[in-house]
Formats: structure tokens, C-alpha cells, sequence
């Protein structure tokens, strides 16, 4: 059952990082858009069905079937572990920090410049490579 646990983990993360890599890009071509543009609401519905029906339950499908990776595996002692977990907790509230700015840009509140949003999304490609190191190579037993 664990392989199997493994599995759907593993397809959850992938949906939740296609979506953290892709918001950012979309917050990049919104705020070029002028607000109240055609553009710009079009880029309000792609922002919030990407968030509510993608990024949020794989975010909690990740969630909870890694805590039962970790209970099966007994991983919590190790050092990879916690290193992992720190970066999950920052990638967890890097998506809620996404979920205020979809927020902002729905109610055209958007202050930021695409330059802003370019160098933000970045932030999960790093957190990502650091989280799939720890994972499998468990550098630090």
C-alpha cells in the first residue's frame, strides 16, 4: 500500500507545482493588462479556477498523504526529513501568499510590476530542487 500511497503523492505534487510555477506567470501578464480590461477579467478567472480547483486540494492531497508517508516510513527523525518539511512549509505558505495576490487582482488592487512577479516565480523552482534533493538522495540521513 505504501507504493501506492508513494504513487498519488507524487501525481498531487506535480499538480500543485504545475500550478505554483503557472500562477506567477499569469500574475506577470495580468498586471501588463490595464484593469477592467477584457484581458485583465480573463486573467481574473484563469488565476482564481487555477487556485480553487487545481492548486488548493492537490496542495491538501499532498498534504495529508505525505504525513502518512512519513508515519509509514518513520522518517522523523531524520535530518533530510526536516529540512524537507521546513521547505514544504514555506512552499505551503508561499501558495497562500499566491491566494492573497489572486485576491488583490480580482478586486484590482494589484500594486506589483511584472518585474515583481517574474522574480517571484522563481521562488518555487528553488524550493522544488532543494525538496526533490532531500527526497530522494536523503543527503543528511
Amino acid at each position: 500500500m505504501y507504493l501506492w500511497i508513494k504513487a498519488f503523492h507524487i501525481i498531487a505534487v506535480i499538480s500543485w507545482m504545475a500550478g505554483m510555477l503557472y500562477l506567477p506567470r499569469l500574475f506577470v501578464y495580468h498586471a501588463a493588462a490595464k484593469p477592467g480590461s477584457e484581458q485583465a477579467e480573463t486573467f481574473k478567472v484563469m488565476e482564481r479556477r487555477l487556485l480553487r480547483f487545481i492548486m488548493t486540494p492537490a496542495m491538501i492531497v499532498t498534504w495529508l498523504l505525505g504525513i502518512v508517508l512519513v508515519l509509514q516510513g518513520q522518517f522523523l527523525g531524520a535530518t533530510w526529513f526536516h529540512i524537507k518539511l521546513v521547505l514544504v512549509l514555506v512552499m505551503t505558505i508561499t501558495h497562500g501568499l499566491f491566494s492573497h495576490w489572486v485576491n488583490e487582482f480580482d478586486h484590482d488592487r494589484n500594486t506589483r510590476s511584472e518585474r515583481f512577479y517574474r522574480i517571484v516565480n522563481e521562488i518555487p523552482t528553488i524550493i522544488l530542487i532543494v525538496i526533490v534533493i532531500m527526497a530522494t538522495v536523503k543527503p543528511f540521513g
